[in-house]
């Protein structure tokens, strides 16, 4: 064992001093070697051990010996590879080839060399050494493009063999390319390795063709032969015996491994990633790879299908086509090709002169084929992949060559039907025109093609169809880097033309201009955008609704500086404008939802427009203002696109409070009042900030505004100071009432929430709540401003409200200060009406309703203000009534006979209102005060009539039940007609506001009114009959009650109407006589 070890390390040794030795000797000395071993036996030249003949003979006896014993040759074979990838490009290299050609000189040792040459390539894990077997196999496919060819005997006498060997590396070789990618910024780009792959993978399969070229001619020799041969044989079974041995043949060579069909899939994989690689430098490279693909899956999809023998024709024709094609793409697509160069203008004149041939031939009047279009299409392609393959300076230098020529030949070919073939011919003008894989910041268009070209594409735009189409790109593109406006402005014409098919091209190429200037920074001047921005305003009012929808999507994309006045204009027009204008504007709110620049402009332009006088108003509209509420409305939209609202606030309340007369602003802010809510700490924190800088206005100042005493530029100065004071109110108004529900926030309640309890009412102002309770109660304030303080009063907490109000009220009853009297009890009925129970229930209600009894206990005597203070007290015991009822408070204790109504632990609204209306005796709260004055209990009356009013649905049945009984009972007992009037009026409120809740008391109401009618009082009479007024005014139900009691209405009523000394209820009477008489 340790012998044969040392044998094979010996042998080891030996095979590495001989191929070194073969391999570093220059290529003259290597030919001259193998020229002597060739001719003189391997025994003579013994004696020269260390020669390099003996080297050489040494290696052929070791493939020799390897191969008789099956043993492998890497070791053999793994040094060429390395000396070949080490010489590549060099001019001093070859010996590997050298070393090749001579061993496949020996038909024995061909086989088992090429076969050991072949399985290296399934080593993927030595990458250098794939790399050079790539290197290796290209030269010994492209043994001809050596400069020492004519000394390659060996290879070229067994290069149809090799390939067949070696086409089955295809797929491996494929492999190595699929894998060969790097992603960077969003493109592949290949690895060295498989950039070697890919080129040894070309060689390789357009070797293919050509070997498939030669053996088609040398089957269709052998055919021909035997057909000459068997003719003279004149039998049907000797024919029969010829067209079945043919077909044997044509069989057989489709099923060899070595023809290019078995290898499709592998050629679609290696085209899939030479147009991965293409895409970022080589536009027009890659577009022909997309047409290449494209062709290739198609034939797999069409003859991939042909399976048995009936189908061999067809399997024929699709491998001739795959094969006539390849040939051409192979070369096309090598991404290393030292003579591509030499060979560029042959092929190029090639392509145009096919093209031209089918050209002159269709011009001639001969039908357009499908193979001829394919031909032209083939063509075409080959154009996209061979130009597209030079570099910068080379693509110059040929179009200055060949520019005109190319120009003759493709323009025409724009007018066929074949999209593909559109498609490439005007990507070919592109690379020409625009330079897309050499542009940069210094790129220029080439006008010289550009003059010839640009015109008759701009002649394709008339006509709607795939042509125009393909062109459109272009022209865009054109239109974006051309250093003059001439081209735009050809298109802006086509936009405004009577023919739609114009229009319609010419709007697909502003589209293209707009989309692609705005995803880069490619544009032109701003008096182009100025053009195209009126011109797509005109588009808005187009027959057609296609280009109107496409104008009203593309504005949004320009700056709207531009046109937006305009378009706002155009939403007020009275023509089909309106529509596409204002789908415009809610496209430039979304597109720019950020831009407070945007939002601005959209808000002065309302102010302004909503001014004028001389813009166009739609039916409805004439002799008013315009509605701004028309472009406002579509403000909810664009703020459901607002991802960030906090960049947006600030600047929005700065310009309302910079401008706060403007009430198209606080229109806008009230359409975005729940997206305010969200942020609505940042909202405040800016109000607050300009309601502090704010100056109080003094005494003199109130009184001359009061008493209009100013001149007209003091008016001015006073009515800006009265909007500056209303514009934070105005804004914390849009605020939902949630934002003043926690107690914890200190933006909203700072140290009011601290001094809970406490009588101080200095509120200060560094606070929400302060704000508005220093603005409600501040003695010099305007009262616009007082009532918006008053009223927002109400939608702060009562745990933080009443204990304030509760105070300021006792110090404004105790000094009979009215102002800050009306000013509490709006307040309080605001919050009443907001918060409903969680107000009625706080603590300081009792205090506050003891004071609300004082300030009716006040005579009137005339007084405005004490008469006004009055009716708030009504109205806010009346909110009361109706907090309480809808808090579902039951009454509960005793009351005469039906009724009764006791308040929770004796503090029922309700119950107190009642019993001071009909009972004289005393006051319940201050007895002391002795009996009831006639005007508190007819106030308390209005609070009943007033609750009636205010009363909601809900709660009107239950609301009935608790007053009406109890006042039908107090009427038989009541002495004073003026409370019995007051009373039959609170009926009549009931029966009017409270609708069918009554039905239960309708008959008894009725004989109320009627025995009213009988009293000497004419309020008492004139009150009985505006009760059966609204008793008959009522619905069927009430009716039908009352219905039994009528004969004695219609004689009560005739009675007065012919005797009472009031002409006014005689005429009432009468009409209702007349009613029921019906």
């Amino acid at each position: 064992m340790e012998e044969v070890e040392a044998e094979e390390s010996i042998v080891s040794v030996t095979l590495a001093r001989a191929i070194t030795c073969v391999l570093t000797a220059t290529p003259k000395k290597l030919n001259d070697a193998v020229s002597t071993l060739s001719s003189s036996s391997s025994s003579n030249s013994h004696h020269h051990i260390q020669s390099l003949e003996h080297s050489l003979w040494f290696l052929h006896k070791y493939v020799n010996d390897a191969a008789h014993n099956n043993h492998s040759l890497h070791q053999f074979l793994a040094p060429i590879i390395h000396n070949a990838l080490k010489c590549k490009g060099s001019k001093h290299g070859g010996q590997a080839m050298i070393l090749l050609n001579w061993i496949f000189q020996d038909e024995l040792l061909f086989e088992p060399v090429a076969k050991g040459l072949a399985s290296i390539i399934t080593r993927k894990d030595d990458q250098y050494l794939l790399f050079g077997w790539c290197v290796l196999v290209r030269s010994l496919v492209e043994y001809k493009n050596s400069i020492h060819q004519s000394t390659f005997a060996g290879i070229r006498e067994r290069h149809a063999d090799l390939l067949k060997v070696l086409s089955t590396c295809l797929p491996d070789l494929a492999g190595i390319v699929s894998k060969g990618s790097t992603l960077l910024d969003g493109f592949e780009f290949p690895s060295r390795l498989a950039v070697s792959a890919v080129d040894c993978f070309l060689t390789l399969s357009g070797a293919l063709t050509k070997l498939a070229e030669v053996q088609g001619k040398k089957l269709k020799l052998n055919i021909k032969a035997k057909d000459r041969a068997i003719t003279s044989i004149q039998t049907c079974t000797a024919v029969k015996n010829v067209k079945v041995d043919s077909k044997s043949l044509l069989i057989s060579m489709m099923e060899r491994n070595y023809t290019l069909w078995h290898h499709l899939d592998e050629l679609i994989c290696v085209v899939q990633r030479l147009l991965a690689w293409s895409k970022r430098s080589r536009f027009l490279h890659a577009k022909g790879l997309e047409h290449v693909l494209k062709w290739l899956e198609e034939i797999k999809d069409h003859y991939g299908s042909f399976q048995n023998e009936a189908d061999c024709n067809a399997l024929k024709t699709g491998d001739l086509l795959l094969s006539s094609c390849w040939k051409h793409y192979s070369m096309l697509l090598h991404l290393e090709d030292q003579k591509f160069s030499q060979t560029c203008k042959e092929l190029l004149n090639q392509y145009l002169s096919g093209i031209e041939y089918y050209m002159d031939n269709h011009a001639g009047g001969r039908a357009d084929s499908k193979d001829g279009g394919e031909t032209r299409k083939f063509f075409v392609n080959c154009l996209c992949l061979l130009l597209g393959r030079l570099g910068s300076k080379r693509f110059e230098s040929t179009m200055l060559e060949f520019g005109k020529n190319i120009s003759r030949i493709l323009v025409p070919q724009l007018n066929c039907t074949d999209e593909d073939v559109i498609v490439g011919i005007v990507s070919i003008f592109k690379a020409i025109i625009l330079k897309p894989d050499y542009s940069q910041e210094d790129t220029h268009i080439d006008s010289s093609q550009a003059n010839i070209v640009v015109p008759f594409l701009l002649h394709l735009l008339d006509e709607r169809d795939g042509t125009a189409r393909a062109v459109v790109m272009l022209i865009a593109e054109y239109c974006l880097m051309s250093n003059d406006n001439t081209c735009i402005i050809e298109v802006l014409k086509r936009l405004a033309s009577a023919n739609m098919s114009q229009r319609r091209n010419a709007m697909d190429v502003i589209s293209e201009v707009i989309h692609t200037s705005s995803e880069s920074q490619k544009s032109f001047p701003f008096f182009a955008w100025q053009d195209v921005a009126n011109k797509l305003l005109e588009r808005l009012g187009d027959k057609e609704t296609v280009i109107r929808e496409q104008a009203s999507k593309l504005l949004p994309m320009i700056d709207p500086s531009l046109y937006l006045p305009a378009l706002i204009a155009l939403v007020y027009s009275p023509d089909e404008c309106q529509s596409p204008a204002s789908d415009a504007i809610a496209g430039v709110l979304k597109h720019h939802n950020q831009r407070t620049e945007v939002i601005f402009l959209l808000l002065d332009c309302l102010s302004k427009i909503s001014q004028s006088l001389d813009l166009p108003q739609s039916n409805g509209d004439k002799g008013s203002k315009l509605d701004t509420d028309r472009v406002l409305k579509l403000v909810p939209e664009w703020s459901k696109s607002v991802e960030d609202w906090n960049s947006l606030i600030g600047p929005l309340v700065d310009k309302l409070f910079a401008d706060p007369s403007n009430a198209t602003i606080v229109k806008f802010l009230s359409y975005i009042s729940e997206n305010l809510a969200n942020v609505a700490d940042l909202v405040l924190h800016h109000v607050l900030l300009h309601a502090r800088e704010q100056k109080e206005i003094g005494e003199s100042f109130l009184s001359r505004w009061e008493s209009r005493s100013y001149t007209s530029d003091e008016f001015e100065e006073m009515q800006r100071s009265m909007f500056e004071h209303l514009c934070p109110l105005l804004i914390i108004k849009m605020l939902p009432l949630k934002t003043f529900d926690d107690l914890n926030s200190s933006i909203v309640y700072g140290h009011l929430i601290q001094n809970i309890g406490s009588r101080n009412t200095e509120i200060g102002c560094e606070s929400i709540a302060a704000l508005l309770l220093n603005r409600a109660f501040y003695e010099f304030e305007f009262e616009d401003v007082r009532k918006l303080s008053a009223e927002l009063c109400g939608r702060i907490h009562p745990q933080v409200l009443f204990p304030v109000l509760c105070s300021v009220l006792e110090q404004a009853v105790d000094s009979k200060n009215m102002l800050k009297i009306k000013t509490c009890l709006f307040s309080i009925c605001t919050s009443l009406v907001i918060r409903g129970r969680e107000s009625l229930y706080h603590p300081s209600m009792l205090a506050i309703r003891r004071m609300i009894e004082m300030v009716l206990l006040w005579p009137c005597l005339n007084s405005d203000s004490v008469s006004k203070a009055q009716h708030g007290c009504i109205d806010c015991l009346a909110l009361m009534i109706c907090a309480e009822q809808q808090a579902g408070e039951l009454i509960t204790g005793s009351m005469p006979k039906t009724t009764s109504v006791v308040g929770k632990k004796g503090n029922s609204v309700i119950t107190y209102v009642i019993k001071q209306f009909v009972n004289d005796k005393e006051i319940t709260s201050t007895p002391e005060l002795g009996a009831v004055p006639l005007s508190f209990r007819l106030c308390l009356g209005n609070a009943l009539i007033s609750a009636c009013q205010k009363i909601s649905e809900s709660c009107k049945k239950q609301f009935a039940a608790q007053v009406l009984p109890f006042l039908l009972h107090s009427l038989e007992f009541e002495k004073k007609s003026e409370i019995r009037a007051a009373c039959i009026q609170v009926l009549f409120s009931a029966v009017y506001h409270l609708r069918s809740a009554i039905l239960p008391y309708a008959s008894d109401l009725l004989k109320v009114s009627l025995n009213a009618l009988r009293k000497d009082s004419e309020k008492e009479r004139m009150g009985g009959a505006k009760l059966i007024a609204s008793l008959m005014g009522s619905e069927d139900v009430i009716l039908a009650n009352i219905s039994g009691g009528l004969l004695e209405a219609m004689s009560v009523l005739s009675t007065i109407s012919s005797s009472d000394p009031s002409p006014q209820l005689q005429q009432i009477c009468t009409k209702l006589l007349a009613c029921i008489s019906l």
